[in-house]
């Protein structure tokens, strides 16, 4: 690792030390983890701070929270749970005040209900009815009732400068405050945000992790495979819709395996290009749920509110939802594809509360 970025790293923990240890607040922090390289980062620079920190000092809370939106690329949320486990341990063995969540969307709320129960179109770059249902809402409930009950609270997250324009000018919109690391949340009152590494470049981050092994046990190798066997990053951690745009991009990532935002999923490609040859039916199942999306024959006339709508400057009308048979057709299809692909991809409960809704539209007429 190069002179420079032990040097980063080192400030790094040193400044963590000192806001944990501020005496102006002892709000309870929270680490969005995603699991990617910068939440791991911001992570183990947590526990790296905490080391150095009294056990008798180590008085405010702090929650790893990541988000599940139960459509996760499979090796993804594998990884991710094997990590949160190891975190989980790590920091019960050195007794520091971590705990590890995960939040999910509520049942009523996934991506599966809306799009086959209540026939939702597949989401794409004008319509991510899935960014806010399936990230920010179960994450910022989270960060909510934080603050509700200790007044107010700190989001860590792995943000960076050097991620991409539309980041830097995101980050660049809000300014600490006087004298301060913090930031308010743009959109959660009594929420700040903190932003340990927003300075590293990304060859520094990778340097580091590969550098150093996690104080938790172990070492970052899983992580640094999953990068290369994916070809690309990660989905961010979405906590408001000025981050949604983050969610699905045309770039190398690795998100949710149902994405239709993107134009090709090249990280499960990259994973069956690196001999994980299971995920062909996901690729297949994923690529036809995309192409189906303005088939006419596929959609209603009116929207779910019962109303007919038209782009006026087009003249264009605006099919409403999947119609009934294209829900049943694509809970078919994906029921096929999880027998071939031999894991859950749809709960009984989902399908259950599918088929209610299926009743309510049909004898709502």
């Amino acid at each position: 690792m190069n002179k420079d970025a032990i040097e980063k790293y080192t400030e790094i923990v040193d400044a963590i030390r000192i806001e944990y240890l501020s005496e102006e607040q002892n709000y309870p922090w929270i680490v969005g983890f995603s699991g990617g390289k910068d939440s791991t980062l911001v992570t183990h620079a947590v526990f790296d701070a905490l080391l150095t920190i009294a056990p008798s000092k180590r008085t405010r809370e702090i929650h790893i929270v990541s988000n599940d939106t139960l459509v996760e690329s499979p090796l993804v949320i594998s990884h991710l749970v094997a990590v949160q486990r190891a975190i989980e341990q790590g920091a019960d063995n050195l007794r520091l005040p971590i705990k590890v969540v995960t939040t999910q969307p509520k049942i009523e709320q996934s991506f599966w209900v809306n799009l086959i129960g209540r026939g939702y179109p597949t989401p794409n770059q004008t319509m991510r009815w899935c960014t806010d249902r399936l990230k920010i809402q179960p994450s910022t409930q989270y960060i909510f009732n934080s603050v509700s009950k200790c007044g107010a609270a700190i989001v860590l997250l792995g943000v960076r400068l050097d991620e991409s324009q539309s980041r830097r000018t995101s980050i660049e919109k809000y300014q600490n405050m006087v004298g301060s690391n913090l930031t308010p949340h743009n959109s959660l009152l009594g929420a700040f945000v903190y932003r340990p590494i927003v300075d590293l470049t990304t060859d520094e981050v990778w340097e580091i992790l590969a550098s150093k092994n996690p104080p938790w046990g172990g070492t970052h190798r899983s992580l640094i495979q999953l990068y290369r066997d994916a070809e690309g990053g990660e989905c961010p951690v979405v906590l408001s819709k000025e981050d949604a745009p983050g969610c699905g991009t045309n770039s190398s990532r690795f998100g949710c395996w149902t994405c239709t935002v993107v134009d090709k999923d090249k990280s499960l490609q990259g994973f069956v290009d690196s001999g994980k040859l299971e995920y062909n039916g996901l690729i297949e199942f994923r690529d036809w749920l995309k192409s189906i999306r303005n088939d006419s024959a596929m959609r209603q006339i009116k929207r779910r509110n019962g109303q007919i709508s038209f782009n006026l400057e087009k003249g264009k009308h605006i099919p409403g939802p999947f119609t009934i048979k294209a829900r049943e057709l694509i809970l078919q299809k994906l029921l096929e594809t999880q027998a071939q692909y031999g894991e859950s991809l749809i709960s009984d409960a989902e399908i259950q509360i599918i088929r209610r809704i299926w009743t309510e539209d049909l004898l709502r007429g």
